[in-house]
């Protein structure tokens, strides 16, 4: 706090003594100015001229700053305008730290520093292996898409309680050993998909959890040649994906996990959404949908990798 010191009158005299402050009058103030004089201070006494009583010096701490010049003593708390856990001003902006608020507002107020400014991040730049953030996101390690894999598959370790309400559906995720992804961010990828407020579970219908051992769900990400293998008697030509609700088992295939599809749209990471809902989506009993109108979000049901028009792409059953 800023505290303006009134101009010192010259008969006022703080004394401080033993018992506390004690405002003189001229004749007495002078004879204790004497006294104390002749006495060499010996006494312990200690005289302040010219300091009006009202201004509590001992509320000046180590880091007050005081201005002589302008009869003004300013007063700061440290911990009050500055957390040192986050570096930040608690009264004040991001990366700006909160000056101490001025007692008048005539007097010169400090200005605060600028906000950092925070670089841009483009979500569908490319690094140097021809991958966007979103991609790494997914899982993918490379644009490198095989036609067939080992025909082998891990399936990822660990498990994640469903997070929402309603009934729990257990779900595996499974990948074909000698693709170029992930295991981990891909099954990461496929439960928020599952568990996202706009799916299958919107307003409480039913929630997923992830584990490693017997599941009523198996989502597999699998090389093109190996999903059409999974997939027969359906034709996915190297180019679908598949949900079979006999086996339980939702058929990923790669080439659209890593390319989407062109009738979807340059959305990769909606297409993702989008194919792991509507295969899953075929598990939990829907069939096949149309697209009810131009412009009008596609359902989740319909077969957007085929084609979209005249909808427009969606990725959740309830966007």
């Amino acid at each position: 706090m800023v505290v303006k010191a009134p101009t010192p009158r010259w008969h006022d005299v703080t004394v401080s003594l033993p018992r506390g402050r004690r405002r003189l009058g001229l004749p007495f103030a002078l004879a204790f100015v004497i006294v104390a004089y002749a006495a060499g201070f010996g006494t312990g006494l200690v005289v302040l001229p010219f300091v009006p009583a009202h201004v509590d010096l001992a509320a000046v701490n180590s880091v007050d700053a005081v201005d002589a010049g302008a009869g003004t003593a300013a007063s700061f708390d440290s911990a009050a305008f500055f957390d040192p856990d986050s570096g930040l001003g608690t009264r004040g902006a991001p990366g700006v730290v909160a000056a101490a608020p001025a007692a008048d507002p005539a007097s010169d107020l400090v200005a605060p520093a600028p906000a950092m400014a925070v670089s841009d991040v483009d979500p569908d730049a490319l690094d140097a292996a021809g991958l966007t953030g979103a991609d790494r996101s997914a899982g993918l390690l490379s644009t490198e898409v095989p036609p067939n894999a080992s025909g082998g598959f891990v399936v990822v370790p660990g498990a994640v309680p469903a997070p929402g309400q309603g009934p729990v559906h257990t779900v595996r995720v499974e990948v074909e050993v000698g693709l170029p992804v992930d295991p981990t961010l891909f099954a990461a990828t496929v439960m928020a998909t599952l568990n996202d407020p706009r799916g299958w579970g919107a307003g409480g219908a039913m929630t997923f959890a992830r584990t490693d051992g017997e599941a009523e769900i198996r989502v597999v990400l699998a090389s093109p040649a190996t999903v059409d293998a999974m997939c027969a008697p359906l034709e996915t030509n190297g180019e679908f994906s598949c949900g079979r609700s006999g086996s339980g088992q939702a058929s990923i295939n790669f080439r659209r996990w890593s390319i989407g599809a062109s009738d979807f749209g340059t959305d990769r990471t909606l297409y993702r959404h989008y194919v792991i809902n509507h295969e899953v989506g075929h598990l939990l009993g829907h069939g096949h949908e149309e697209c009810p109108g131009p412009g009008q979000p596609a359902p989740l049901m319909q077969q957007q990798s085929v084609g979209v028009a005249p909808c427009v792409p969606s990725g959740f059953p309830n966007p």
